[in-house]
């Protein structure tokens, strides 16, 4: 497996539910870890080509530079680029999972050429805010 040049690392309040959440919508444990209790909770999770860790919120980690409340993921969002935007969107409206921005289609400035993406956004159990993207081309 070819590591990312950048891997968000998300701390998650409860590994098991964090874990089913991604799993429910196409991701795959790449590797995870356990022979030590300390490093149970983690994995590195991956979905068309991006990826992702998962690790469970210990009070002692030295990642943690402030308080952490729900939602965890204030300030940013994760563009993750996939083939079939419906797909995954039909996926999260049968489990109940609550859709932060319908469906839509978006064209974005990239000097004189419009970038498309039809998208929408969803919150994981712990407020990390996703935004699943389908690529449309250029004009």
């Amino acid at each position: 497996m070819k590591f990312n040049k950048l891997i968000p690392e998300l701390m998650v309040t409860n590994f098991d539910k964090s874990l089913k959440f991604y799993l429910d919508i196409g991701f795959k444990v790449e590797y995870s870890r356990g022979e030590k209790e300390e490093e149970k909770k983690f994995a590195l999770i991956s979905f068309e080509g991006s990826q992702i860790m998962l690790d469970e919120l210990k009070h002692d980690d030295e990642f943690v530079t402030g308080k952490l409340e729900y939602p965890l993921g204030r300030g940013i969002n994760f563009q993750i680029e996939i083939l079939d935007v419906e797909k995954i969107y039909k996926i999260l409206k049968e489990m109940n999972y609550k859709i932060h921005k319908e469906i839509e289609e978006n064209w974005y400035r990239k000097e004189n050429k419009l970038i498309g993406n039809k998208e929408f956004m969803v919150m994981d159990p712990d407020g990390y805010l996703l935004r699943f993207a389908e690529d449309l081309g250029e004009k």
